[in-house]
């Protein structure tokens, strides 16, 4: 639940979105150890993508899912974030369950 949108109703209160979340890397540690220590603790990821979209507000799904992208390549091993972003109930003149959409950002080398 969090507040992002253009309509004024949608700045007024909380609504309920869903997230993907793909990351690339090597995992080539985590692969040869087996060891959660060498890969991406997902419940830390997940906590991460939950602190932007509850932690800031923005107009478009675009630049939530590219805020997103962008923290989560801060994190050791992640060379390319893709995230779904999809609000779930959009206050349209349509019987829709959800809208969204998908964005990727690669670690600059």
């Amino acid at each position: 639940m969090a507040v992002h949108g253009v309509e004024p109703g949608e700045r007024e209160a909380a609504q309920p979105f869903e997230l993907d979340l793909d990351l690339e890397g090597s995992f080539a540690a985590a692969i040869a150890t087996d060891q959660l220590v060498d890969t991406v603790d997902y419940g830390q990821v997940i906590g991460l993508a939950v602190s932007v979209v509850q932690g800031t507000s923005f107009q478009l799904l675009e630049t939530l899912a590219a805020a997103v992208a962008t923290r989560l390549l801060g994190e050791p091993g992640v060379e390319v974030s893709t995230v779904t972003v999809r609000k779930l109930r959009p206050p349209l003149p349509f019987d829709v369950a959800s809208v969204g959409v998908t964005l990727t950002r690669e670690r600059r080398r």
